[in-house]
């Protein structure tokens, strides 16, 4: 059984097929439909911050790959997300097309770089401690844990003063690789209910089919149908990404080979961690 994975947002302007005609023909549909054509760095990327760019660049190699692979007869069983992956993944499944999910991706991205207009926001990559005591860090300095990805990779979000002071104490407490990125907003955590009414009136404007490939989300590990989608769409952005849960979830199903469809490859190291503790 074939699972493809979309992951979410690339971490650089990198590893975009940028010469290939087919690639174009997507970012060309991405300019049309938000404006932005995320490899320009003028004037129609003005208006988009430097996240929301890569956001669509994301999508815009996600809906590449898995175009490509479709085209090669690779077709999958199942589909799982990650985070932005989510608005990709979509497509992918027959739930909307290539444009709605560029849509989705630039009018959600831009509702939460307003977030950062407000305060500084950053993210904080902890790797080599365990869950429970950066639970414990993450209570003690008033961040969340936004992504589960292995039993000792996790993704902090919240205020960037704060998240410094949490690396610091995650650093102190064992863990051997603590950095910060910086961010519009701290993605799955309940800080996003700040804009919730925003991305409920976002979703609200479009419709959903049912997935005709079986689409399992990051949260609970259920199959979406498009009764489900709209309030997923929401409640994704307000809780954290368990792709430990989700990966040994699907490997449960029967899922025998995984395929990363996106920028990068993040979500394959991650399983071969996990499977490294199995």
């Amino acid at each position: 059984m074939i699972c493809w994975m979309f992951p979410g947002q690339p971490i650089a302007f990198s590893g975009a097929p940028y010469d290939d005609i087919e690639f174009s023909e997507i970012t060309r549909i991405c300019q049309e439909s938000t404006g932005c054509n995320p490899l320009e760095s003028g004037t129609s990327a003005s208006n988009f911050s430097h996240n929301v760019r890569l956001q669509l660049l994301g999508t815009c190699v996600s809906l590449y790959r898995s175009k490509q692979l479709t085209k090669q007869g690779v077709g999958p069983d199942l589909i799982a997300e990650h985070s932005m992956g989510i608005y990709p993944a979509l497509a992918a499944s027959g739930s909307i097309d290539s444009a709605t999910a560029l849509e989705l991706t630039c009018r959600i991205g831009v509702a939460m770089a307003k977030m950062g207009m407000q305060r500084e926001y950053a993210l904080g990559c902890v790797i080599g401690i365990s869950c429970a005591p950066l639970e414990a860090i993450a209570a003690n300095n008033g961040v969340h844990i936004a992504n589960y990805n292995t039993s000792q990779h996790f993704l902090l979000a919240g205020e960037r003063k704060n998240i410094d002071a949490a690396l610091a104490e995650a650093g102190a407490s064992g863990a051997f690789s603590a950095t910060v990125f910086p961010c519009d907003a701290p993605l799955h955590t309940p800080l996003i209910a700040e804009i919730a009414g925003d991305v409920e009136h976002i979703v609200a404007e479009y419709s959903f089919r049912d997935p005709q490939i079986p689409l399992i989300e990051h949260i609970d590990q259920t199959t979406l149908t498009a009764a489900t989608i709209p309030s997923f769409l929401l409640d994704e952005l307000c809780r954290p990404v368990y792709w430990d849960t989700t990966y040994r979830a699907l490997r449960s199903r029967g899922v025998t080979l995984f395929q990363e469809v996106g920028a990068g490859k993040a979500l394959s190291k991650f399983n071969r961690w996990i499977d490294s503790e199995t």
